[in-house]
């Protein structure tokens, strides 16, 4: 006789109801606890989250695994997959992931509807809700927890961090996930040159390469050069996943298979290097289209349409218009229940560029989730026909905040010459009227600050920094103009570069970026009340992004910040240009003399060497030391004072949720530093409709 436990409150009544017809605790089915009802059992080592072994331990039960219903019909739809698979518990690993759900158990089915920008614009948002890496932040933002990795040590001085892989995971074509997936990722994609010309800071440590030990098919090793305590932290938040399928995409690399070249060419690509980057995207962002988009008539007859993958959902169709996916039917994770994650079977995504057809959409309930690329001026909008759309808006506060910069390697030499004076980007500070900015762009809600490169600010630095020449003070700002001699010449109302050639900065701004086009208009008009003539123009993300590489922008508009626990392991923020493709970058050349070894580019001053030298040391020290806290206030300090990227208004932003989409949770900060919705476990969401 069997008792379906899972409907039974786990109570001693429950184990007394067990023994009677002849069980024992040790074969009952697992409780369905959530974060609302733990039934008595007691918490895991980690918030929300078990392993299996750990689970039943403290359940005091064995486990029986569920499907769903469709997952022969979802995998039927990932191109290269088996045509028939095997048992769920065979496709889990042997110790697989148990989520905790927040509210309920979930119900398997329908699909999930999200709605970005265009390829690789607005997209982070979408790629976070399926995403997973070696650990991630719980959702207390505080506490590192295991994902992909079982578990984790740390040797004393940081020099070796040796993750424990879960055995039996598979990729989602069902091919054995081992460290080896982890070491051809490191040496032969984010090291390698043919693929990714210069690696990123995140995979070094203080410039030098680390080394990827295997000792077994569970366990890597990374092996430091020096000391770097934030490594970990990286691979908490970052959307560079620290794995890629060696079984498939190693077939196409030279150095893996020496017939490489050959099997690329059969596939019609140029040589095995060009497959690669087909599918690795020639770069570590994991949202790049995939070859069925770059070659929509015979991506059929391609290997595979997309690399496996370890995420919730895997991509199986692709157009200029939006993506669709599926549920993986190999991932890793199951409920308290043993039901396998993901509930949610499906996940599209639209394109839409333009900012009012999403507002319109989200009005509507056309989409389950959105945050990036909102703004607070869209919360009143939004606010208004909530209960008419069935929906509901959150306010979160944010970590990043809307910031300027000027391109202080400007082409135009005699614009360089002003830009590059901290005299003339102390008087566009002092120019902005940001109470006016918070009341108008942000409804009040906000907090004028200043950009010190951290948010939020640690304790080693002052807080007194957060409001350094915020204050408004026009005839200041016009003194100094006059101090470099910007002068009104010609007498039409706006000066002139000191030479007497004619300036007119032009404000373009992506509302992807984090600057609204209120945001844009107040300030343009607070830097020509100066006599600084500036205009406004909305731009894509993608043209932004592509002025800004060619170092054409005058003027850069995006928002920027990260806490310490990232900086801790990366260095973007101070390095110039002082981030990467998708963020706030300006001193083009200086990043090019420095790229170049002082080759070309042009030198850097002595203040941005110094952040230079600093960011390494700090990095390497131990976190919360007297030492280190020395050496970030020097950061912020220089930072702040030297005024490269200003700071403007910090405010909560808008989380946006339809009320069908389940086990959704209260997000403590809107914010891409922490990867968005990573935090919270999208793979426990579920639609009741």
């Amino acid at each position: 006789m069997t008792i379906p436990f899972k409907t039974l409150m786990w109570s001693g009544a429950a184990l007394a109801l067990l023994t009677a017809v002849g069980g024992t605790a040790a074969e009952a089915a697992c409780p369905a606890i959530t974060r609302a009802d733990m039934m008595g059992v007691a918490p895991g080592k980690w918030p929300g989250q078990y392993d299996l072994a750990e689970f039943e331990a403290a359940a005091n039960c064995k486990m029986e695994f569920s499907e769903n219903p469709e997952i022969a019909e979802l995998n039927a739809e990932i191109q290269g997959n088996p045509a028939t698979l095997p048992p769920v518990a065979e496709r889990l690993p042997e110790e697989p992931l148990v989520v905790v759900p927040y509210e309920s158990i979930g119900k398997y089915g329908g699909t999930f509807r999200a709605l970005s920008n265009a390829p690789e614009a607005g997209t982070s948002d979408f790629l976070s809700v399926r995403h997973v890496n070696l650990v991630r932040y719980a959702d207390d933002l505080q506490t590192i927890v295991p994902n992909v990795a079982k578990d984790w040590e740390w040797n004393e001085d940081f020099t070796r961090l040796t993750f424990h892989l879960r055995k039996g995971h598979k990729w989602s074509d069902g091919a054995p996930f081992t460290s080896a997936d982890v070491k051809f990722w490191y040496d032969n994609l984010a090291t390698d040159p043919k693929v990714i010309e210069k690696p990123k800071d995140y995979v070094l440590v203080a410039g030098e390469k680390m080394t990827v030990e295997t000792p077994d098919e569970t366990t890597v090793v990374f092996v430091l050069p020096s000391p770097k305590p934030g490594l970990l932290a990286h691979f908490a938040t970052s959307y560079a996943q620290a794995f890629q399928p060696r079984h498939f995409l190693g077939q196409f690399h030279p150095d893996i298979n020496p017939d490489a070249d050959k099997l690329a060419q059969s596939y019609g690509w140029e040589n095995g290097i060009a497959a690669v980057s087909a599918y690795y995207g020639n770069s570590d962002w994991t949202d790049t289209a995939s070859p069925m988009l770059r070659r929509p008539d015979d991506y059929q007859t391609l290997p595979k349409a997309t690399s496996p993958s370890l995420e919730s959902h895997v991509l199986v169709a692709e157009t200029t218009e939006g993506r669709k996916l599926v549920a993986n039917p190999f991932f890793f994770m199951v409920d308290t229940a043993g039901n396998q994650l993901p509930y949610i079977s499906r996940q599209d995504e639209l394109y839409a560029n333009d900012s009012q057809v999403r507002i319109l959409k989200l009005i509507n309930g056309e989409v389950d989730y959105k945050s990036q690329t909102l703004t607070l001026a869209d919360a009143p909008i939004l606010l208004e026909n909530q209960e008419k759309g069935d929906y509901t808006v959150d306010l979160a506060p944010t970590i990043a905040m809307p910031t300027f910069s000027f391109n202080v390697t400007s082409e135009n030499l005699e614009k360089r010459k002003v830009f590059g004076d901290v005299r003339f980007r102390e008087a566009m500070s002092l120019a902005m009227n940001r109470d006016e900015l918070n009341e108008v762009a942000f409804l009040g809600l906000g907090e004028p600050k200043q950009y010190i490169g951290f948010s939020p600010t640690p304790d080693f630095v002052d807080p007194a920094l957060t409001r350094y020449r915020i204050e408004h003070d026009p005839a200041r700002a016009q003194a100094l103009l006059d101090e470099i001699g910007m002068k009104d010449v010609d007498g039409d109302g706006f000066r002139e570069l000191p030479n007497g050639d004619r300036i007119v900065l032009n404000i373009q701004f992506a509302v992807q970026g984090g600057v609204s086009a209120e945001m844009a208009e107040l300030v343009a008009q607070n830097w020509s009340d100066v006599g600084v003539q500036t205009t406004v123009k909305e731009v894509t993300p993608d043209e932004y992004r592509s002025l800004q590489s060619s170092n054409q922008l005058d003027i850069g508009a995006w928002e920027k910040g990260q806490p310490v626990a990232i900086v801790l392991g990366n260095n973007e923020l101070w390095v110039p240009p002082f981030e990467n493709y998708f963020g706030h970058r300006t001193g083009m050349l200086w990043a090019e003399w420095v790229d170049t070894n002082g080759a070309s580019g042009v030198e850097p001053p002595d203040w941005v060497k110094q952040m230079m030298a600093d960011i390494t040391t700090f990095q390497g020290l131990a976190p919360g030391s007297p030492e280190q806290g020395e050496v970030g206030a020097r950061l912020a300090d220089n930072m702040a004072k030297h005024l490269l990227f200003i700071g403007t208004v910090q405010a909560p932003n808008v989380i946006y949720h339809r009320n069908a989409l389940k086990n959704f949770t209260k997000f403590k900060t809107q914010s891409y530093e922490y990867y968005r919705t990573f935090p919270y476990l999208p793979a426990q969401w579920y639609l009741d409709e």
